[in-house]
């Protein structure tokens, strides 16, 4: 009796694995630039895992999605190509995320039978650098020396990698240039730098033009306008029109009521 328990739970091991087997055969990858029409060709999958072609439509291939229930992909039966279905977002799926990885799973029936799927979601230069703000407001005194940094707020760009903010560039004008630096995590970031003195007695308010450029081909840009006050400082003294003043009055002159 026991020997035929023993022999059961073999039985019903193997056809466990017998089933896994079946099921999940093994997986295949592409790679696909993000924001491609409807109908465009990711790959021909029967081909790729070796399927009949001739089976394809009796057994039912179909594509799921894993974790979503947007469909981005379908199966044409009759070729035996995956193809987009749906837009897919790069940006919006993975963020800024070096690696996107989009999971289907290809089904068929009878007998039962699944492959995954993993696709490259490839970024595309479909983003321009974007500021937060249309003017950027600073106040320098008239008294600051050549050489102040004042820092900027940087651009937003949905893109990744050299598709996402590259550089700056700065308006041609008297007072200022702009420093470019490279941050952790490849930001950019920019400062403005005083090259000749404000004078708010010749001018009170400098107004820039500022530049983001990615390194996408062809790049893209967005502006902001740097709109700078001159305040005011204590640096001149009172002066008189002349050095000496000459009034000449008769002797007999009245007094006046509200000087006494």
């Amino acid at each position: 009796m026991e020997s035929i328990c023993v022999l059961s739970v073999l039985l019903n091991l193997c056809f466990c694995m017998f089933i896994m087997a079946n099921i999940a055969i093994g997986d295949v990858s592409y790679s696909l630039l993000e924001e491609m029409k409807r109908g465009a060709v990711i790959g021909n999958i029967a081909k790729d895992l070796g399927l009949n072609l001739n089976t394809l439509a009796a057994r039912k291939a179909r594509i799921d999605a894993e974790g979503t229930r947007r469909k981005y992909c379908d199966i044409n039966a009759n070729s035996g190509e995956l193809t987009v279905s749906e837009r897919i977002d790069r940006d919006g799926l993975c963020g800024r995320k070096s690696v996107c990885i989009l999971k289907q799973e290809l089904v068929l029936e009878n007998p039962l039978e699944s492959h995954r799927i993993n696709i490259n979601v490839q970024d595309v230069n479909d983003n321009s650098p974007v500021f937060k703000k249309d003017v950027l407001k600073l106040d320098i005194s008239e008294i600051a020396l050549k050489g102040s940094r004042f820092l900027l707020e940087e651009a937003h760009d949905s893109d990744i990698g050299t598709n996402s903010v590259q550089t700056y560039t700065l308006s041609r004008n008297e007072h200022f240039s702009l420093a470019v630096s490279s941050k952790t995590g490849g930001r950019i970031s920019c400062e403005l730098v005083l090259d000749e003195e404000l004078d708010r007695e010749l001018k009170n308010d400098v107004t820039l033009i500022l530049t983001a450029v990615d390194g996408g081909t062809p790049p893209r840009s967005g502006t902001v306008t740097i709109h700078v006050t001159v305040l005011d400082a204590n640096d001149n003294a009172p002066l008189f029109t002349k050095s000496v003043y000459k009034v000449s009055l008769p002797e007999n002159s009245p007094i006046l009521w509200w000087l006494q």
